[in-house]
């Protein structure tokens, strides 16, 4: 009886090792848990006025820069557009004044408010502008300003906001409150689909609070450092960090669980099964995490704002994502044991080659479908992917107007109709800004009048608006030019006024002339993005490239990995460009979609190839080239697809978000994903390896068949 339940008694290392488990699971708890507090408090160290998504070094951000000292650059105008069913007669035009000069008395108002002016095109029309201090908040201003209108109408009038101002204040909306909604979502949805997979009540929540403690630190750092300066977080980052931190950390924890429950079925002891698997997918997740951290710091090199920006903030998101899925999961999953599988509780089994078919019936027949023909395989998914990807240089990424940014209804978007109406579309047209020479100010003048789609050309003058006979404005020797067009500010015509403008100014000899305003800072956006694009694609392809060249001790599998998940780009960027133009009927898209949706999915597509070919290699050194490729394919099969479904998902939660841009970089990064762990990784990379042999693994050596790896596995490397 004393032998029994000596027999029965924990050994010590193992009471240890609970021990540590459970300190290390309280520190997350404790430590982690209480820092979601800081995912609610992002909103205050969020920026989303029109500098954060400006090019850092262009011509129209030194222009706007500049504009600051001659009194423009504190206010940002919200254009009041007032309508109704009749004309509005010189007493409802003095009611519209006496509103205007009521709200002229706010703290919020940089200078008296101008207007109001008649509709020119519809006398059922009329404006008003009112600038407001940019010392204020831009949001929480107009929606005072709303207010106000509210309280104060006109009899029979209906009161809208737009401009620059009513167009930030809507985009700071479309971001503000997502945090709960755009969480939700992703939580409820990965949840549903840990569940499927896993089938039990306890392991999903395990991965899902992984999940969460790496969101609730990923944002006390990124508060931190927005707080503090050293990133500059805005909306579309911080949705973007959201849902990378919970589909990331799930990817690592899929990867994670899988392991443990082989090493449980081959060990049957819970704290050497827990150290054997966190030592089995050390190095791909690190080579995963490390790829997707490496990859996005690239966008460093970016020269649009809201791109630089993108990259260190959800850099700390993976790095946190790392740190759960290493750390808190594995002791959650010592202390739970078998119970974490419950009611389907691995059991030890001696027969590892037939637990592995049994265990992966599915995966096993993809295999040897694999291993019959994978010559045909291969060429066949490549066809289709390069069938798809014939269209991807048709995609669209030359921008598209204010209104359009937009895919619900909003009140800048509609008031900017009724000002259409009333003044006509090209009336309503901002201004380009010319800053020149103030020795030179008439021959900037005439070059600019000289061109066509130019209205008029009219300096700056102190103490009164344009047009009036005061001297020019002069700042440091400068002047500011406005220059009217006769085209709407957000149309090509407009871009190709301002191409024309700063081409004939750089003949002004002496002017030093620079070119900005609304129509110049769209150009300079297009313009950088297609730069940013030819600068980070190929920092991120010798990125990634060298990271697998270190993980799997080879030059020809990492080049054959990049360029299928290259061609996997294009297929999902192809297929993108049909499901916008033709099936949506999409007005265009923001110029950094491309760019962000490349990264994200060569960072976060080749993570499944890293997944299968780390494991390929460890099973090869063993069973030999061929035989490792499809036990590598049999046994990571389940745990990759569902990884690559969880992504996809989490990505397509952006939708929540009621912006075009993150529809459309929604789209692509799960269409992408899915392609990449559906088809490239399953079909693609499999096949193409077992037709190229053990040459694939080139310099090192590795043998063909298991009988060869017997006998030379302690020699290899």
């Amino acid at each position: 009886m004393k032998t029994a339940d000596k027999d029965r008694r924990p050994p010590q290392r193992s009471r240890w090792w609970i021990g540590a488990a459970l300190l290390l699971t309280l520190l997350w708890l404790a430590g982690a848990g209480p820092l979601g507090a800081f995912l609610g408090k992002l909103g205050e160290v969020q920026t989303n006025d029109s500098s954060t998504f400006l090019p850092l070094n262009a011509e129209s951000t030194r222009v706007e820069e500049m504009a600051e000292e001659f009194d423009r650059g504190d206010a940002i105008p919200a254009v009041v557009v007032l309508s109704g069913d009749e004309d509005i007669d010189e007493a409802g035009l003095a009611d519209i004044a006496g509103v205007a000069e009521r709200i002229g008395e706010e703290e919020w108002v940089a200078a008296p408010v101008v207007g109001p002016f008649p509709g020119t095109e519809d006398a059922s029309v009329a404006q008003f502008v009112v600038q407001i201090d940019t010392e204020h908040d831009t949001g929480d201003s107009v929606d005072e300003l709303r207010a106000l209108l509210a309280d104060n109408p006109v009899e029979g009038i209906d009161a809208q906001v737009t401009g620059p101002a009513g167009y930030a204040a809507d985009l700071a909306a479309a971001f503000g409150g997502i945090d709960s909604t755009l969480l939700i979502v992703t939580v409820t949805a990965v949840l549903v689909i840990l569940v499927a997979v896993y089938r039990s009540p306890l392991l999903p929540f395990l991965v899902i609070t992984s999940a969460l403690l790496a969101l609730c630190l990923a944002g006390a750092l990124v508060y931190l450092a927005a707080d503090s300066g050293l990133v500059t977080l805005n909306g579309q980052s911080q949705g973007i960090l959201f849902i990378l931190v919970v589909g990331a950390c799930t990817d690592y924890a899929l990867l994670l669980v899988a392991r443990y429950r082989e090493e449980l079925a081959e060990r049957g002891n819970v704290p050497q099964a827990v150290l054997a698997s966190v030592r089995g997918v050390l190095e791909p997740v690190l080579a995963s995490g490390g790829t997707v951290i490496l990859g996005l710091l690239c966008l460093l090199a970016a020269d649009l704002a809201s791109t630089q920006s993108l990259g260190p903030v959800v850099a700390i998101g993976i790095v946190a994502s790392l740190l759960s899925a290493l750390t808190f999961l594995p002791a959650v999953l010592a202390l739970c044991g078998r119970a974490a599988f419950w009611p389907s509780v691995p059991r030890r089994s001696t027969e590892e080659d037939r637990t592995e078919r049994s265990q992966h019936r599915l995966w096993a027949r993809i295999a040897d479908v694999v291993a019959r023909r994978p010559r045909t395989l291969w060429l066949a998914t490549t066809a289709l992917l390069a069938l798809a990807a014939v269209f991807a240089p048709q995609f669209d990424a030359g921008g598209t107007g204010q209104a359009e940014v937009f895919r619900t209804e909003v009140e800048a978007a509609e008031g900017q109709k009724t000002l259409d109406r009333g003044f006509g579309e090209d009336a309503s047209a901002a201004p380009a800004l010319v800053i020149a020479d103030a020795d030179h100010v008439d021959e900037v003048v005439e070059a600019a009048e000289g061109l066509d789609r130019v209205s008029g050309a009219e300096p700056v003058t102190e103490g009164g608006p344009p047009g009036q006979p005061l001297p020019p404005l002069e700042v440091d020797g400068r002047v500011l030019v406005e220059v009217a067009m006769t085209v709407g500010p957000e149309s090509a015509e407009a871009l190709d006024v301002v191409r024309d403008l700063r081409e004939e100014l750089r003949d002004v000899e002496g002017a030093d002339a620079l070119v900005g305003g609304i129509s110049a800072s769209d150009l300079d956006t297009l313009e950088t993005a297609q730069r940013d694009f030819t600068v980070v694609v190929p920092l991120v392809l010798v990125v990634v490239f060298l990271v697998l060249v270190v993980l799997l001790r080879s030059l020809v599998a990492p080049l054959l990995l990049m360029i299928a998940n290259v061609l996997s780009f294009a297929a999902a960027l192809g297929v993108g460009t049909l499901l916008f133009d033709h099936v949506l009927d999409l007005p265009g898209a923001d110029p950094v979609v491309p760019l962000f949706a490349f990264v994200f999915l060569v960072a976060l597509g080749i993570d499944y190839s890293i997944f299968l070919m780390s494991r390929a290699r460890e099973e090869a050194l063993r069973h030999g080239h061929r035989e490792g490729m499809l036990r590598a394919l049999t046994v990571t099969g389940g745990v990759i697809t569902s990884a690559g479904v969880v992504l996809a998902v989490t990505f397509a939660a952006l939708t929540v978000i009621p912006l075009l841009f993150m529809l459309q970089l929604a789209f692509l990064v799960a269409f992408g994903v899915l392609v990449d762990a559906l088809l490239v990784r399953s079909l693609l990379v499999p096949a193409l390896s077992l037709d190229v042999g053990r040459r694939m693994w080139w310099p090192s050596r590795i043998p063909e068949s298991g009988s060869a790896a017997t006998s030379e596995e302690k020699s290899l490397s």
